[in-house]
């Protein structure tokens, strides 16, 4: 009798029981000046802009993650979309190890939306165009279906079919964001990655995009990483939320939880920071003081230290682990008073 064929290394059957993504001690750096002056300075200065980050991402859920400007969210975004190849690490997709450079498979599984709608839509492309060419290239549909798919695709996201024949100039900028997102979603990725995408739009259309993407997650059955500065936006969208700070994943947890008891200072402080309409004249965590060190001189131990208000000798000589806060596996922080309490936001900080 013949011996049976080994199996392929690389198919893995996926677990339905385990997450979608898995991102493992990632890190992403960018060298800065050029290799003359690294030589007359005999180094290389080097910014570490995503450094040993482990995330996990469930199938179906929408999780956040928040942060101030540099932190590091818009890098680790590119990173997992493999638009970054990363130094270090490995980033996990239905339990198999993505290679750095990713086969159209691949490419397909994990989309992106980003900020700004106008710069990343080719403007001598009509919308019909850079719908076509991309379903062609992808094998997305056979070729005769192509047209009519288009016509699905514009009509899902609230845009008419007269939109086939526009370009992006014609568009406002909530329906630019409509047809970012209807190629986005051409591939039928398993992933969405929404990196700010209602920022750079005014307020008065904010609320119809953010609709648009709770809708398509519960008609599609998407997976959803939204990327915001706004925590009323994220309270309201997402299931989970990660807090980065200068390159580190430091607290993680459902979103409720999260708003009622974060574990992390930092947390704390992003929460006080929410405007609020009214004054309750209860006192609360303060906000965020300061300014974030530079990514070139990140502190030793805690890299938040530096701005911590209950900061103690053991932040500056440890650097503390991402861990389950009070033995809570769905809630950790990278803390070492994780397990005392934090400061909390003044009542009313919700919204």
């Amino acid at each position: 009798m013949s011996a049976q064929p080994a199996a392929a290394p690389d198919l893995v059957t996926p677990d339905p029981a385990g997450p979608l993504l898995d991102a493992r001690d990632l890190s992403v750096s960018f060298s800065l000046g050029s290799a003359i002056a690294a030589r007359l300075r005999h180094e290389q200065r080097v910014l570490r802009a995503v450094d040993g980050v482990d995330l996990r991402i469930e199938r179906g859920e929408a999780l956040a993650l928040v942060g101030e400007s540099g932190s590091g969210k818009s890098t680790l975004a590119r990173a997992l979309a493999g638009l970054l190849p990363p130094d270090r690490g490995e980033i996990r997709l239905d339990g198999r190890v993505l290679p750095t450079r990713r086969s159209r498979s691949d490419q397909r599984k994990i989309q992106m939306v980003f900020q700004d709608p106008y710069s990343s839509l080719n403007p001598r492309m009509t919308v019909g165009s850079m719908l076509h060419e991309l379903l062609r290239v992808h094998h997305v549909v056979r070729r005769d279906e192509v047209a009519a798919y288009t016509r699905e695709l514009l009509g899902m996201v609230g845009l008419s079919e007269e939109a086939v024949h526009a370009y992006p100039r014609q568009f406002s900028g909530g329906q630019r964001q409509r047809v970012a997102i209807a190629r986005a979603l051409a591939l039928r990725p398993e992933l969405l990655i929404a990196d700010e995408p209602v920022s750079a739009l005014d307020v008065s259309v904010q609320a119809t995009i953010l609709n648009l993407l709770q809708d398509l997650r519960a008609e599609l059955g998407l997976t959803l990483l939204l990327i915001s500065h706004n925590l009323a936006v994220v309270r309201h969208l997402c299931d989970r939320v990660a807090v980065m700070y200068l390159g580190r994943i430091i607290e993680v947890a459902p979103t409720e939880t999260l708003f009622a008891a974060p574990r992390h200072p930092y947390t704390a402080g992003l929460l006080a920071a929410i405007p609020r309409m009214t004054f309750t004249g209860e006192e609360g965590a303060p906000a965020v003081q300061g300014d974030p060190p530079s990514p070139l001189r990140i502190p030793a131990g805690c890299r938040f230290r530096t701005r911590c208000p209950i900061a103690q000798p053991i932040c500056e000589q440890e650097d503390p682990a991402l861990l389950a806060a009070d033995g809570d596996p769905a809630h950790s922080a990278a803390c070492h008073f994780a397990h005392a309490a934090v400061p909390q936001p003044r009542s009313g900080a919700t919204s």
